[in-house]
Order: C-alpha cells, then structure tokens, then sequence
C-alpha cells in the first residue's frame, strides 16, 4: 500500500516470444512458453489473441506474438521480459546429452489511442495474401497487412484473421504498442539508472530464469529463487514466481523511498 501504482500495470500486454540461440530445439522451448503462458491466462480469465506466428522446422516457435486482455495483465506479466534458459535432452539429441537452449520473452504495455499520435503521411500500408504453413495460400483476398513507419522503419504485420479491417486494426494496435514502448523504455531507463537493480525494468536480454529438466527445477536469477516444480510451473502455475518478483520489487522501491 506504501508503493506507488506504475500506472502502466492495469494496462492489456503484447507478449512477444522468439526463439533464441539453440535452433529447433529454441522454437520447440519457446512453443513451451507460449503453452505456459496461455495456461496462465486461462486460469486467470484473460483473453489470448494471436497477432502472428512463424512456426519452427521440429514444432513450437520461431517467432509468436499474442495480447493479453484482462484486469491488470501488464502489472503482472512484465516479470516476465527478458532471456529464459532451458536445459535439457532435446528430441533430436541421440546421444542423451543435456543442451542449454534460449528463448526471449518482452512484454509491452499495450497503447491506447491517446498515447501516441501517428500522423497517416507516416504510415505506408500493403496488403498482401496470408499463407499457411509449408506456404500454401490460407485465402485468395488480399487480407493480410503490413504497416511501414517511415520514422522510425519499425514493420508490424497481421494475417490473423480473414477480414482486411480486423487485422489492420490489430497491426495498429500493435504498431501503437512498439511505438509507446520505444518512449515507454526511455523511462524505465531513466528509473533503472536511479537504482542499482530492478526486478521488472531490467535489461531486456538478461537472463532472468533457468529451466533445468534433469534436476526438475526452475531457478529465477533475479530472486536467487529456486523452485522444485518444474511441471506444474511449465503448466501455467507461475504465481508463486510473480509473488515473490513483486514483493522483491515492492521492497527494493520502499527502500528506496526512505532514503
């Protein structure tokens, strides 16, 4: 009750997943994520949304960028921007030797209207036909967009959904989104060099968390939190994880303040 609201956190979130260093077996660990995260969604009553995906060669992601609608998404899910590490046998692995692989993870509190102005002399649109996996045409309309911001050369795509309306509206949304996020980061910067460390503005390619299958365990280095349940949190239950992230934030900030 003592730390101030960010008022960021009662906003939606777009999560976007990429598959890092480790090829096939980083997509199939993102495509965990993404399970992890969608199971924690459900069980929180929020709203997914697929804005794209590229699917891996062996399964999961190599890419895959979704929003989150609900109470308070970004608050809670901000914890979760930065590098996650997976060790364990891959299905392509035929000797039984344990790989590291890696997969990163950003969150962005999602834009409303009135937090940036895009001018539409800054926006060059085209519109193209989706395609499905192995390339084939999913629909014959022009359906899909791509959005260019001629400033800033950021490029935002949707082939969500079959109407070229919707998923310009998503892209917007989306480009929005990346657009507040680059001013948005300028202020987490400006707080991050105030203290010497920050569990949720960190540096986005740290590595905040560790995925050990042979040992069952999940270790958050932010923390120096270690977790035996390694399944259960890979299915969703990743409360204990953002509890104990936001105590250590709300602890670090209230000492903070008394100086």
């Amino acid at each position: 009750m003592l730390v101030p609201v960010d008022p960021q956190d009662k906003k939606d979130a777009i999560v976007e997943i990429r598959a890092g260093t480790g090829g096939d077996e980083a997509s199939i660990f993102a495509g965990d994520l993404f399970r992890m995260y969608s199971k924690f969604a459900e069980n929180k009553g929020w709203k997914i949304e697929i804005n794209r995906f590229t699917e891996g060669t062996s399964g999961g992601y190599k890419e895959i960028v979704f929003t989150l609608r609900g109470d308070g998404v970004y608050g809670i899910m901000k914890y979760e921007s930065g590098v996650h590490r997976v060790q364990r046998v891959p299905q392509t692995e035929t000797q039984g030797r344990v790989h590291t692989s890696a997969a990163t993870v950003a969150v962005l509190p999602e834009a409303e209207e009135f937090d940036i102005e895009i001018k539409p002399e800054d926006i060059r649109k085209d519109t193209y036909c989706s395609s499905g996996p192995g390339g084939q045409s999913v629909n014959t309309t022009y359906s899909a967009i791509r959005l260019t911001h001629i400033p800033t050369g950021i490029v935002v795509t949707c082939q969500d959904e079959k109407s070229q309306l919707k998923n310009l509206d998503k892209a917007m949304s989306e480009l929005r989104t990346r657009l507040y996020h680059i001013e948005y980061q300028k202020y987490l910067d400006k707080i991050a060099s105030k203290r010497r460390t920050m569990v949720s503005t960190g540096d986005r390619s740290a590595k905040i968390r560790t995925y050990n299958y042979p040992q069952g365990r999940v270790t958050d280095h932010r923390i120096n939190l270690t977790l035996y349940n390694l399944q259960s949190i890979l299915n969703g239950d990743i409360q204990e994880l953002i509890d104990k992230l936001q105590m250590a934030e709300n602890a670090e900030r209230l000492k903070e303040s008394e100086i």
